[in-house]
């Protein structure tokens, strides 16, 4: 299946386009020319990620019947130091909040969805380390 995207220069740093119907805004820092007026491309990678495995987490964990009072996936990443600056590794924390939530369902829910489901860490797994990590909070 194709996929295609248009990005429209919108004037100085910044571009635009429409994504399953929002706009979405790119610009850079104003210390290299930009406006401030929209998000940068490099951070999108890691929203991608979370979103990503964020929804097969929550789907598999419906089909579970593991119900959770909060879930936040927070991404950190190690940016090089010399150009082409670009992500070398990745850090992706659950965070599970809820009463007595099963540890090895949510640890499968996570493995599941790094392992078999979710696209964009099939292809930053090629290009870079990714490492995990599941808290619980009661």
């Amino acid at each position: 299946m194709k996929t295609s995207l248009d990005l429209n220069w919108t004037g100085n740093m910044s571009f635009e386009t429409e994504m399953n119907g929002h706009k979405v805004v790119l610009d850079a820092d104003p210390t290299v020319g930009g406006e401030n007026k929209g998000v940068r491309p490099k951070p999108l990678m890691l929203l991608a990620l979370a979103g990503c495995t964020g929804m097969d987490v929550v789907s598999i964990l419906k089909k579970m019947r593991v119900e959770v009072e909060d879930f936040n996936v927070t991404v950190e990443a190690n940016m090089t130091e010399e150009h082409p600056k670009h992500y070398d590794k990745m850090h992706i924390i659950y965070s599970f909040k809820g009463k007595d939530l099963p540890r090895e369902k949510l640890e499968k829910a996570v493995n599941l969805s790094e392992e078999k489901y979710c696209g964009v860490s099939e292809v930053y797994k090629k290009a870079m380390e990714l490492t995990t990590e599941v808290r619980i909070e009661e």
